[in-house]
């Protein structure tokens, strides 16, 4: 099976393919620290790179994995959107992966705890252990986390590198700093899609967008 994923949850855009003969193609677009990314421009782009380093054509492909989030809204419908035209346009299924998951998916038979900075001084965090939820995807404030989980877990994402000395504290493992476990990865998006992990490609917003809570007269 041929599959091309894609994640846009956070300010990096990342893209990969997976062949028949199980070669990963990946790339990725890393905006400068503070920006929310730039995947309009960069998801397609990526994803012809993709295709072009295997030798495939957008039709060659029979599935399209898309990261659901949780993240930020914008990059999400980006991400989604794009996602949906990729594969109407290819005749490709199309499935949705958890970005947490992705994100936890490299530590295989490891407890997970995946972080991933919400802004707004929260974290958008779950856990996994393998293929098993361990802790479900939710928005919580920094101060929840001596709490969260029981002690022993690998801690990753860039929610849990700007939080390492509570995380540590905690008992939890902290990968060095610029480890690749940190990044979400569209090749674990391929991968589990591949065993039959993906779902709906339903959007996992967790809360409401910034322009709504601006409306309500609440803080963004």
């Amino acid at each position: 099976m041929r599959i091309l994923a894609l994640d846009t949850a956070t300010p990096v855009t990342t893209v990969a393919l997976l062949d028949t003969g199980g070669a990963i193609y990946e790339a990725a677009d890393t905006p400068p620290a503070g920006s929310r990314g730039h995947h309009a421009q960069a998801a397609l782009i990526l994803a012809a790179g993709v295709l072009a380093d295997a030798g495939l054509a957008w039709a060659e492909l029979d599935l399209v994995g898309v990261g659901v989030g949780p993240g930020g809204y914008t990059g999400l419908r980006i991400g989604l959107a794009t996602a949906r035209g990729i594969a109407r346009s290819s005749a490709a299924a199309l499935e949705g992966v958890g970005t947490l998951r992705a994100l936890a998916e490299p530590l295989a038979g490891q407890t997970a705890l995946a972080l991933i900075d919400a802004r707004r001084g929260e974290l958008f965090t779950a856990a996994y252990l393998d293929d098993v939820e361990v802790l479900r995807p939710q928005v919580i404030a920094p101060d929840m986390l001596a709490g969260l989980l029981a002690p022993g877990a690998v801690a990753v994402g860039d929610g849990a590198l700007a939080h390492r000395p509570a995380l540590e504290r905690a008992g939890h493992r902290v990968p060095p700093d610029g480890s690749p476990l940190h990044a979400v990865s569209a090749a674990a998006i391929c991968r589990i899609a591949a065993a039959g992990g993906g779902g709906e490609p339903l959007a996992l917003y967790l809360r409401r967008p910034d322009a709504e809570r601006s409306l309500d007269g609440q803080p963004r």
